[in-house]
């Protein structure tokens, strides 16, 4: 499988973690470890923002995580107009590690509050496009 499959619309044909996508289809959010220095990324990066090696570890991030901070959108760019309003999220897993992410729309709007803890989840969209979004724990 290509990383065509990740996200609402994938403008990305191919990328260096093209295995990203792969893990989501079998229910894993991952992120990468780098073999040189150890500096864990997430986004998944391949070449190390630290010590500029190039090859990593993956590792399968379950949480919890507690929130930092998040937005709503009210307005949605192209291919997300049906999606308004969603919410925008950054969490801190452990003490290096952030996960950014879009929070369930299960969790409503008075549920969500600093320092809920949650946990990434791979989902599938009703377009078969693969994602990941943020749930309570």
């Amino acid at each position: 499988m290509g990383f065509e499959k990740f996200g609402k619309i994938s403008l990305t044909p191919e990328t260096k973690v093209e295995q990203f996508a792969n893990y989501l289809a079998e229910g894993k959010v991952m992120a990468t470890r780098c073999k040189g220095c150890g500096k864990r990324s997430f986004p998944p990066r391949i070449d190390c923002s630290n010590c500029l090696a190039s090859e990593v570890d993956w590792f399968e991030m379950k949480g919890p995580a507690r929130l930092l901070t998040y937005t709503t959108s009210n307005y949605g760019p192209t291919g997300f107009e049906d999606d308004v309003p969603y919410s925008l999220a950054v969490a801190q897993l452990d003490d290096e590690l952030k996960i950014f992410g879009r929070l369930s729309k299960e969790i409503k709007a008075e549920e969500i509050k600093i320092g809920m803890e949650l946990r990434p989840v791979s989902v599938t969209l009703a377009n078969g496009q693969l994602s990941y979004e943020l749930v309570k724990t």
